[in-house]
């Protein structure tokens, strides 16, 4: 086997609803707790759990602010965010031998 070893991977990362929140951020800079279910396929409950999670580990920026008579929820990845999904990237490119 050529590449990186399993174990380089960000089991962190790598879990997919973390994942989907992650690469979903990483292509529209920020969006908000509607359009990230819809986007990644995830129940309210999934989203609000794993972007808690995300947030802890300082992956993410959450705006939990007012739109209009609804509170709205905005999430954008930081610079950590940035960093562990590019790092992330680097480990599958490598295992994948790319």
């Amino acid at each position: 086997m050529t590449g990186a070893p399993l174990g380089e991977l960000d089991r962190f990362v790598h879990e997919p609803a973390r994942l989907a929140i992650l690469v979903t951020l990483a292509i529209v800079e920020e969006a908000d707790f509607v359009y990230l279910q819809r986007r990644t396929g995830l129940t309210a409950g999934n989203v609000a759990s794993h972007a808690s999670r995300l947030e802890e580990a300082g992956y993410l920026a959450v705006d939990k602010g007012t739109g209009g008579p609804r509170r709205r929820t905005v999430y954008r990845l930081t610079e950590a965010g940035h960093e562990a999904l590019a790092s992330y990237r680097r480990a599958i490119s490598a295992l994948l031998g790319l």
